[in-house]
């Protein structure tokens, strides 16, 4: 029997903007749909963790649209959406992308291939031990991004992002985390990344971390590292809250995989969106209006909600003002 889906939300795609620079750079958008107003707002500020063999100008491409829903959702007279893209640290060659052939070798002659990843699998006969070569580096690389442009509250990622996504909430959890590392490693995980300690002159951080945990976190396509090796990640169960979405035809990251991950975040069947689409991030009203509303909910929370209900009750009042 199949579980039970949550069903979920076609906006105006935003203007991408000056075309940035690539590398170890972080890409950055502001929300600049309304003037800005002049009193002081509160920030909203998300990692977005783009996928394998993709880079942070085609992953803001592909968010245009959930970009312009949040600025809509989040007005500028009330906080400053700013999103922040990263690069994995990893270019790719040509033989790692999928679908690569002579014809794009040859085009690869004249045109920068801009491919990168945050970390690359490298298989064993035994799923237990599967190696991500490079997922240190990578993950030292979003540390960095949260010093010099956080603290966020949250992290947007898709597929091998979106996993990395559930690593860093996960990471920013404090010290409950710590202690999981170091029970894991004993079992011959790898042990807590430094990166995410806190140092001299850190800004955003709190109680020893670079910056405290995140409201919330959405994984598209996501899954979890396998086996012993990356145990400390996913035990105890990520108590960050985590919307999943899902593709149904997702023949990439199948569903099976996909809700490996939903089973290690603690209230993770409730928090599954399933759309009829493959491998990507969807676009649509109905599945932007359960994400946006996902953020909403863990940014402002339930007493706002119920505030602004009320509110909306008594403007619907016939009152003689």
């Amino acid at each position: 029997m199949r579980p039970n889906r949550q069903r979920a939300s076609i906006l105006t795609p935003i203007p991408l903007g000056p075309k940035p620079r690539l590398s170890m750079q972080t890409l950055n958008t502001m929300s600049t749909s309304n003037p800005s107003p002049p009193f002081s707002t509160k920030p909203l500020k998300i990692l977005m963790l783009h996928g394998f063999t993709q880079s942070p100008t085609l992953f803001n491409a592909k968010t245009r649209a959930l970009h312009k829903a949040l600025t809509k959702t989040f007005p500028a007279t009330h906080y400053t959406v700013s999103l922040s893209y990263p690069c994995a640290p990893h270019k790719l060659p040509l033989a790692d992308i999928p679908g690569s052939d002579s014809a794009a070798l040859e085009k690869a002659d004249s045109e920068p291939l801009e491919a990168y990843g945050w970390w690359r699998r490298k298989d064993h006969d035994d799923p237990r031990e599967i190696v991500y070569e490079g997922l240190e580096r990578g993950l030292d690389v979003i540390a960095e991004a949260i010093r010099s442009e956080g603290p966020f509250d949250g992290v947007v990622g898709f597929s091998q992002g979106a996993a990395a996504a559930g690593m860093i909430a996960a990471l920013l959890e404090g010290r409950a985390r710590t202690e999981g590392f170091e029970k894991a490693e004993k079992g011959g995980g790898i042990p807590y990344l430094e990166s995410f300690l806190a140092r001299e002159g850190d800004k955003a951080a709190v109680d020893g971390f670079v910056q405290g945990p995140l409201k919330f976190a959405v994984c598209y396509s996501g899954f979890r590292a396998p086996g012993k090796r990356y145990q400390g990640f996913y035990e105890p169960k990520i108590r960050t809250k985590v919307l999943h979405v899902l593709g149904q035809v997702d023949v990439v990251v199948d569903e099976v995989r996909a809700r490996k991950l939903v089973e290690v975040c603690e209230g993770g069947e409730g928090r599954v969106v399933v759309h009829p689409g493959g491998h990507f991030v969807p676009s649509q009203k109905p599945w932007l209006d359960a994400v946006v509303g996902f953020v909403k909910e863990c940014v402002e929370g339930n007493g706002k909600r119920k505030r602004e209900e009320k509110e909306e009750r008594v403007e619907d009042m016939n009152v003689p003002f």
